[in-house]
């Protein structure tokens, strides 16, 4: 039996902001770069956009409006422009305004709302990732104020990446500092989630504790704080100067300023994050930071604008996907068919998937690293 379009659906995505949703029309090479294809032989971005054109029943489910990673491969491939991201999201806003988020993440956004972060985890441990570390308190004659995101606070495996970032900027003498309990999660997954209320919360709380600290300039551990501050702050008044940390590790390598050994020899390959190449068009800094260690670089077939996806973006890193359908299974399977003995990369959404795929793959041999993690194993 077919189904009857509901145009009032339409009408309501497009005033939730999905201004884009009716431009779509439907040629599908949104769906030919998607990474469910790969796995699942799905075609969700364009499932999903016709569904909501039409107003069907279904375009509001885990699998087809919840399985976008917002990597934005699709954008990128749309011949109109149409800004698929924004019209998923605001799909995504009707259906958590009525309650009917995935259960995973109705925990991530009650404990942003809460606690400040989505780990549900107490404000009061977030700066428990620099136990037994010389972390500086954000002052005014702090030149940086040190974003740490919530996963490197929180997540056992990748508190190793803050802490080993705080390794190199001390050795290198940056002026920089921390917020500690104060600082609340950037809201970049809450937003892409569909809870744009919640994202102006934490925005507002954030930008206004950057005011009273005199912030101008920000490091970031993750690319999906990169993107928030340098895009989505500046419309709600908050004009920073942003920077992640592999750009300044690239800039402080080319000047001398760290004293990395140079003589790794290891096979590395670089995952490009979607947040730091597709979103941000960062590129050339990770391998320039990379390639100080003396490492042999190794492309993988798909890098830079084609990069596979972890998996992890969209809110997807606290959902459960199945291991033959995760596309960082596919990624670690490639950096060990390209003879790598190190898959780096710059986000810690994904080290947590690509670390998890390794095991599950069982790569004993393939280590995966945050180029923050690689060099500060080289530091003499």
């Amino acid at each position: 039996m077919g189904q009857t379009p509901f145009i009032e659906v339409n009408q309501a995505i497009v005033e939730s902001g999905g201004v884009d949703l009716n431009a779509c029309m439907q040629c599908g090479l949104c769906a030919a770069v998607c990474p469910w294809r790969e796995v699942a032989g799905e075609f969700l971005p364009r499932l999903m956009i016709r569904q909501g054109q039409l107003g069907l029943e279904g375009y509001e489910s885990d699998d087809v409006l919840f399985g976008c990673t917002t990597c934005n491969k699709c954008v990128i491939n749309c011949p109109r422009e149409v800004d698929i991201i924004g019209v998923m999201r605001a799909m995504r806003s009707l259906v958590v305004e009525s309650g009917g988020a995935p259960e995973t993440l109705k925990a991530v956004l009650g404990s942003c709302h809460a606690n400040g972060n989505p780990w549900s985890e107490p404000r009061e441990k977030r700066m428990a990732w620099s136990e037994g570390l010389e972390v500086p308190a954000f002052t005014p004659d702090k030149e940086h104020l040190l974003f740490v995101c919530c996963t490197s606070c929180y997540e056992q495996r990748s508190q190793k990446i803050a802490r080993s970032l705080v390794e190199l900027l001390n050795r290198a003498g940056v002026s920089y500092g921390v917020l500690g309990p104060e600082q609340n999660c950037c809201g970049e997954s809450v937003r892409k989630i569909g809870d744009e209320a919640l994202f102006q919360k934490l925005a507002k709380a954030n930008l206004e504790m950057f005011q009273a600290h005199g912030v101008k300039k920000i490091i970031t551990t993750s690319p999906h704080c990169l993107q928030t501050f340098s895009r989505d702050y500046p419309a709600l008044g908050g004009e920073y100067q942003v920077i992640h940390s592999s750009q300044l590790l690239a800039e402080l390598a080319a000047a001398g300023r760290l004293p990395l050994s140079a003589s790794d020899g290891r096979k590395v390959a670089y995952h490009d994050p979607c947040y730091l190449g597709r979103h941000g068009g960062v590129f050339d800094p990770p391998r320039a930071a990379i390639s100080a260690c003396g490492v042999q670089v190794v492309e993988l077939e798909r890098e830079k604008e084609f990069s596979l996806c972890c998996g992890g973006g969209g809110g997807r890193v606290w959902m459960e996907t199945p291991p033959e359908q995760r596309f960082s299974l596919l990624r670690v399977q490639e950096a060990a068919a390209a003879g790598a003995q190190v898959l780096a990369t710059a986000c810690p959404y994904c080290v947590s998937l690509l670390e998890d795929s390794r095991k599950t793959a069982g790569l004993e041999d393939l280590r995966i690293m945050e180029i923050s993690e690689l060099l500060a194993e080289n530091l003499g």
